[in-house]
């Protein structure tokens, strides 16, 4: 259960590896595709364990979703200079039952991800 009272289905951890800690402060926008359209479905900024546990609504139908980071807002916030002005991680749900964790491994000049658990 998040601060918010609910838990989300998508959740999602930001790890800074260049500083070798979590990424605290990024902001990322959670969408799902409808048809040929992005609707915007939760947003949040992570928190000082660089985590954000309630990006999605409670429960999230089958489907593409995607999340942008901000990233490079985070890297300017500290005086960093930065590649990639955000990055986006586009997914499928498939069992509407399951968590979807997305996390974001970030340093200025590269980021990697994974299906988390």
């Amino acid at each position: 259960m998040s601060a918010s009272g609910h838990t989300s289905h998508i959740t999602t951890h930001v790890l800074d590896t260049a500083a070798g800690r979590p990424a605290s402060g990024v902001a990322a926008k959670l969408e799902q595709l409808a048809g040929d359209e992005w609707t915007a479905i939760g947003d949040g900024r992570t928190d000082d364990d660089g985590r954000i546990t309630d990006l999605s609504p409670p429960a999230v139908e089958q489907g593409t979703y995607r999340v942008t980071f901000s990233t490079g807002d985070y890297f300017a916030a500290q005086d960093t200079d930065s590649f990639f002005p955000e990055v986006v991680i586009a997914f499928r749900v498939t069992d509407v039952d399951a968590h979807y964790h997305v996390p974001l491994l970030i340093s200025p000049f590269a980021y990697s991800t994974y299906r988390g658990s």
